[in-house]
């Protein structure tokens, strides 16, 4: 008797103490997961939306923010070459670093998070050249988590057409210009600074090595500037989607370089033999941005240069965009030239910083949000 009471005891107080752990997970670990196309995610740039409901990221800047309620956080990824990098802002602290991989996985991107309300930003630091990134579904956990609506936006919006400085390469590289991928980085830059300072959504459409005319590779920034996949000819951009009020284009730094290469295959397949004039240069310039304004009407654009040594003393590649912004008679579209930063390679943070606050002050003086 003794034996069988001591075996039903002892089963009672195992079921009991399951039952009770069943109760504590439920009731202060619950899982909500949230899908990538969910309409309560924040979204910035130019953002494919595939069937299946999977948000697929391409351009530097893109980003991704979520304001919940919970104690961690984790997101589902599927990245093209498992190169690219992304920053995870966590309630506004400093970035941290979150490398792909080649698979299809879970990334766990904050945990231990108090009680109450947050805000988790996936920032893409790399190039598009890295292949693009689809997200597929966010996961919360933690007592009861909740998905919030994201904050009201100041309406603001800008957006930015660019090559390397744009895009932040070898930002991080205080020693040279090497092309490693966690050396690139589009969150401090000038643009990203200047977006982040008035508060404004952000789209960002650059590549290094691109120019107006000519680049290192066989497209220019005309045949980029309006796709949605920027690796694809035939994914075209609805620019009824979202109109800036702002579009700040910086190129003409590559073109500047190349246009006195007559050696290399980008001079030929453009040119062919003949370097442009000044005219034909200021007359490719002019139609680009001809081609911002019949897709922004309304948008004040500026004209931008620098700061590399297309914008060194002596340079013509600043009076080449004046040129072309005069023969325009636009009121709204002005010119800023940033200093040449007196190094032979790209500008780096604080290098960046100065851009922004230059950018930020013209600006100021010439926008009324």
């Amino acid at each position: 008797m003794n034996k069988i009471f001591s075996f039903f005891f002892l089963l009672v107080l195992a079921i009991a103490g399951c039952n009770g752990v069943d109760r504590q997970e439920s009731s202060e670990r619950d899982t909500l997961q949230v899908p990538g196309a969910d309409r309560r995610l924040e979204f910035q740039g130019r953002v494919e939306t595939l069937s299946d409901g999977t948000m697929r990221l391409f351009w530097p800047g893109t980003s991704v923010t979520l304001r919940f309620r919970g104690e961690e956080v984790a997101v589902l990824l599927d990245d093209e070459e498992g190169e690219n990098d992304y920053n995870v802002i966590v309630d506004g602290d400093e970035p941290r670093l979150l490398r792909m991989d080649s698979v299809e996985r879970w990334y766990r991107l904050a945990e231990e998070l108090p009680a109450g309300e947050h805000r988790i930003t996936l920032f893409k630091r790399s190039e598009w050249t890295r292949g693009h990134t689809d997200l597929l579904a966010f996961r919360i956990v933690g007592e009861k988590p909740q998905v919030l609506l994201p904050p009201s936006s100041s309406g603001r919006k800008i957006e930015f057409y660019g090559n390397s400085i744009t895009a932040g390469y070898a930002i991080h590289d205080t020693v040279g210009d090497a092309p490693d991928s966690t050396l690139t980085d589009n969150y401090p830059t000038y643009a990203a600074l200047t977006a982040r300072h008035f508060d404004a959504e952000y789209s960002c459409i650059a590549r290094s090595g691109i120019g107006f005319m000519i680049s290192w590779f066989p497209m220019i920034m005309p045949e980029m500037y309006d796709r949605l996949d920027p690796s694809d000819p035939s994914s075209k951009w609805d620019f009824s989607r979202w109109q800036p009020d702002v579009v700040v284009i910086n190129l003409g730094q590559n073109d500047s370089w190349l246009v006195q290469r007559p050696e290399h295959p980008e001079f030929r397949h453009r040119f062919g033999e003949t370097p442009p004039t000044e005219g034909e240069i200021v007359e490719a310039y002019k139609n680009f941005v001809k081609k911002i304004r019949s897709v922004y009407p309304e948008a004040i654009l500026i004209c931008a240069l620098g700061s590399m040594d297309a914008t060194r003393e002596g340079s013509p590649w600043p009076g080449y965009v004046r040129e072309a912004v005069r023969e325009m008679n636009d009121p709204d579209i002005l010119t800023l030239f940033f200093p040449y930063i007196g190094k032979g390679g790209h500008p780096k943070v604080e290098d960046h910083r100065v851009m922004a606050d230059t950018l930020i002050r013209f600006i100021d003086e010439h926008v009324k949000w």
